[in-house]
């Protein structure tokens, strides 16, 4: 299987360059399957319904969310009709959506699920490494599931790399999200996991990860803010994940970054 994962999508910036460039690169890499993390698309936090629609015509086949998951209120009743979205694993159990869900592709079933760290984190959210050694366990990868991708949506990196090597052998793909920064450590570990700590985003990297500077220099030069965070609006990048997956093991044979477009240098496979 041909998987794409792309990064954190950040306000206007970000989702304009994944609506016009996502369809260009489900062609030219051949997916079969592509994840987009969108807990940032609506301004910068949280995501609605609009926004998750232009995006899944985009080309998108699961869009994740993160901390600011429900932001936009309306999410908290788009999400429990539209299965394309997930939220985290560990969110509270009241919470409305899914954490992890079987899709179909091809005769083929992929398993994606979201799970949030507790490390540096605003919020103390529940056990991440119980939430997901339950789901994994559920769904053998290679049996009921013939690839499983886990969006991992840290502040700590040693948190995601924990979390990687704890999935080694039992996901197809364990990524990073949230600190927007890509990071260059793409790699298949041992039992058979592709790995990257941070997939970084999909926005305008002058900035400040995604923020116009003016605001949150502001604030880290004075102690004192003047206004709102707003996401920069250049033109953006599109980082990702590449990984292509044996159907039989579910293990990963091939990956790397992916950068598209915008200020970063272009990586692909």
């Amino acid at each position: 299987m041909r998987i794409l994962f792309l990064g954190d999508v950040m306000g206007r910036g970000g989702r304009a360059a994944v609506v016009e460039r996502l369809p260009g690169l489900r062609e030219r890499l051949k997916l079969d399957f592509v994840v987009v993390n969108a807990e940032n698309a609506t301004s910068g936090a949280g995501l609605n319904a609009d926004h998750a629609k232009a995006l899944l015509e985009a080309g998108a086949d699961c869009l994740t969310l993160g901390d600011h998951a429900f932001d936009q209120r309306e999410m908290l009743s788009f999400i429990e009709g539209e299965p394309r979205i997930i939220r985290p694993l560990n969110y509270a159990k009241s919470a409305p959506g899914r954490g992890a869900r079987l899709y179909e592709v091809k005769g083929r079933k992929i398993l994606v699920a979201q799970v949030l760290g507790q490390v540096f984190m605003k919020r103390a959210f529940d056990d991440p490494f119980s939430a997901v050694d339950a789901t994994l366990r559920a769904h053998p990868l290679g049996g009921q599931a013939q690839a499983v991708l886990l969006d991992v949506h840290c502040e700590a990196t040693s948190e995601k790399m924990a979390m990687g090597h704890f999935c080694d052998g039992r996901a197809s793909v364990v990524v990073g999200t949230h600190t927007h920064v890509p990071t260059a450590d793409a790699m298949i570990l041992p039992g058979g996991t592709a790995y990257q700590t941070d997939a970084g985003m999909c926005g305008d990297y002058h900035s400040v990860i995604g923020m116009d500077p003016a605001e949150p220099m502001r604030r880290f030069v004075t102690g004192m803010g003047k206004g709102r965070f707003t996401p920069a609006l250049g033109e953006a990048t599109l980082s990702g994940l590449f990984v292509a997956t044996d159907d039989r093991t579910g293990k990963a044979v091939e990956v790397a970054m992916v950068r598209d477009g915008g200020r970063l240098a272009a990586a692909g496979p």
